[in-house]
């Protein structure tokens, strides 16, 4: 039987997932990331997470100083909600997903998950909310137009 995908002529049905695949970034597990025991530490998943969003803003063209700078403008953390599922270990190499969960005039929310590049894991999943703020005053500001082109069919 040829499922609704496979005829010609048919649009063909692609998930929000395959037309956006989230950023993925690798990072390995050092000493500074775990805690006594050797396993990662709860607060380093969200260090690893901003590093991820970070690259993922450097891969479109956003370096974040920069845009401090030039635009008077800065993303902070205004909620972080995390589900610890699998501790990763010292050594072990991971992967940090990015992808947009929202998108609102001044703010963005991010689905991040940490997985175990070994056996693909999930160490742990979060839901970041990024309010874009101007960086002197720390009152919200419109996203910028570059980052609104670039997620434009995202959300």
């Amino acid at each position: 039987m040829i499922g609704p995908q496979s005829c010609p002529g048919r649009p063909i049905a692609v998930s929000h997932q395959e037309r956006n695949p989230p950023f993925i970034w690798r990072v390995r597990v050092y000493y500074e990331d775990t805690d006594a025991g050797g396993v990662v530490y709860h607060a380093s998943y969200l260090r690893f997470m901003e590093r991820a969003r970070t690259e993922w803003l450097r891969e479109i063209g956003l370096e974040q100083g920069a845009v401090r700078a030039s635009l008077n403008l800065g993303f902070i953390v205004r909620a972080a909600s995390l589900d610890y599922r699998r501790g990763a270990r010292l050594d072990d190499l991971l992967t940090v997903s990015v992808a947009i969960a929202r998108r609102g005039g001044a703010s963005l929310d991010f689905d991040q998950e940490v997985r175990r590049v070994l056996d693909g894991a999930l160490c742990c999943r979060g839901l970041i909310k990024i309010a874009c703020v101007a960086s002197d005053s720390l009152r919200p500001k419109p996203l910028p137009p570059q980052l609104l082109a670039e997620i434009a069919d995202v959300c």
